[in-house]
């Protein structure tokens, strides 16, 4: 009888917090089972050379959209095969009762079963959900989706609650389906993820997360931007500027400082949001804040990426305040870069600015995207990029150490990734649905080999493996498993 299912050798070994080794990998019953000098290639039923390549923790991208355009069975399919590209082997998907996604409402005793079949037996990549809180009657069911559940954090968008106070009200309502989403509705939901973080947080973090963008600033310039001569990209990055993130966040951190309640600011878009955010931190000390920002705001400018296509919330946004969050994520200030990929066709964006649906996919790119400008460029540590791309986004949303690290007993989750590949991004090397990237033609040096899942090669060589074999890993992994 052999000692491992699977040995990876000749590799040198990132590990987040720790450095890096030559080392190699014997993995058994799809968990690390040991990081020594060498393994006898005899002692392994399969074997996989990585002689002259990096081996990462697989990527957790905890900023994910599944079934947000399209059905979530499809969307999980093709979107999750995307990932592994980019060496992700987690994603943490956003959902919400109202418009897209299932395009219903009601209690998520009977939703989010739902959700959970949906998924099952069409994902990729091993998955969690955040689950975004709209009505007064899902408040209760916090305590529940946790406890019972396995969803580890929650969501509230800050520019929703504008919905109740346009004009067409009842747009909103229909929208949003909720009847009161105010920041009365936000400070009632921090005091419940506040009560089970602290019953449950020795398990592994629980904690709410922010889209802050404020509603009533944006009515106000978009109504401006639309009398303006400004086209495009250039006029939406105006119509949402950085003070209404920064307005926002402030509202946030108030009632977060107030209820004691674990948050996560997200995409930080502008240098006005990432300075607010960061001295929030230093600010409120006592507060358990992470820092969220994404690869297409740290890769693009509103001027770089390719049309209509580029427009998302918050926008692009300018070459300062690019340079402005990865100044950031040099200092260490960033806790985890995301994609926010959203998966959405060129038909459903249009000419039309105004009428465009937001968002756009990008988890291939994660650790390609990190290692070229990141790595490469800025001589950002392999150490870091592991972090930023990995362990922390699993410390944050309650997976770590089952994911997010190469240790004795954790998943074997692994991305080999040959540092000096360059490859031209289109749309069919990120083998999504997709049929357009914002970030087409840019030229990224780094990119992975094999993408490993619980010890099974998912990835090889710009191929997709076997079937969706991923599952639902229920949060905080210390109350579950």
């Amino acid at each position: 009888m052999k000692n491992y299912d699977l040995a990876v050798l000749n590799g040198i070994v990132v590990i987040p917090y720790v450095g890096q080794a030559r080392c190699d990998v014997g993995i058994r019953g799809g968990r690390i089972a040991a990081l020594v000098d060498r393994i006898d290639p005899a002692q392994a039923e399969d074997v996989i050379d990585a002689n002259g390549k990096v081996i990462m923790p697989g990527a957790v991208d905890s900023h994910f959209h599944l079934g947000i355009y399209r059905s979530l069975s499809e969307d999980a399919e093709s979107e999750t095969r995307s990932a592994l590209v980019g060496g992700v082997t987690t994603v943490i998907s956003y959902f919400r009762t109202g418009r897209h996604y299932l395009n219903k409402s009601g209690p998520y005793r009977e939703i989010f079963p739902e959700v959970l079949a949906a998924t099952d037996g069409h994902a990729y990549t091993d998955y969690g959900y955040h689950i975004a809180i709209m009505t007064a009657d899902q408040l209760e069911e916090v305590d529940w989706l946790v406890a019972d559940q396995g969803v580890g954090s929650f969501k509230y968008y800050m520019f929703y609650k504008g919905l109740n106070l346009t004009a067409d009200s009842t747009r909103g309502s229909e929208y949003i389906m909720s009847d009161t989403y105010d920041l009365g509705h936000l400070y009632l939901l921090m005091e419940k993820v506040a009560d089970v973080a602290q019953r449950y947080g020795t398990k592994g973090r629980v904690s709410l997360s922010l889209h802050c963008e404020h509603a009533e600033l944006i009515r106000v310039f978009i109504e401006r931007v639309q009398r303006s001569t400004f086209k495009g990209l250039e006029a939406y990055h105006h119509a949402r500027p950085p003070l209404t993130e920064r307005l926002s966040m402030a509202e946030a951190v108030l009632l977060a400082d107030s209820t004691r309640c674990p948050i996560n600011l997200l995409h930080l878009s502008s240098r006005e949001a990432v300075e607010a955010a960061v001295d929030a931190k230093h600010r409120y000390r006592h507060l358990d804040i992470r820092l969220e920002t994404t690869l297409h705001h740290l890769a693009l400018t509103y001027a770089t990426a390719k049309g209509i296509g580029g427009k998302v919330n918050p926008p692009i946004r300018t070459e300062d305040d690019r340079n402005a969050l990865w100044n950031a994520v040099m200092a260490g200030e960033i806790d985890t870069v995301v994609s926010d990929h959203a998966c959405c066709f060129e038909e459903q964006k249009g000419e039309d600015l105004w009428k465009a649906l937001p968002g756009f996919g990008g988890t291939a790119l994660l650790y390609p995207y990190l290692l070229s400008e990141g790595f490469h460029i800025r001589r950002l540590p392999l150490m870091r990029v592991a972090e930023l791309a990995s362990a922390n986004s699993a410390r944050a949303f309650g997976l770590y150490p089952r994911k997010g690290t190469i240790a004795i007993g954790s998943d074997a989750d692994l991305a080999i990734i040959d540092l000096e590949r360059e490859v031209t991004v289109t749309p069919e090397v990120l083998l999504s649905a997709q049929d357009f990237t914002p970030f087409e033609g840019m030229r990224l040096r780094g990119w992975p080999t094999h993408t490993i899942l619980r010890g099974c090669l998912v990835y090889a060589e710009g191929e997709v493996l076997g079937k969706p074999d991923g599952r639902f890993i229920p949060r905080p992994v210390g109350l579950h498993f």
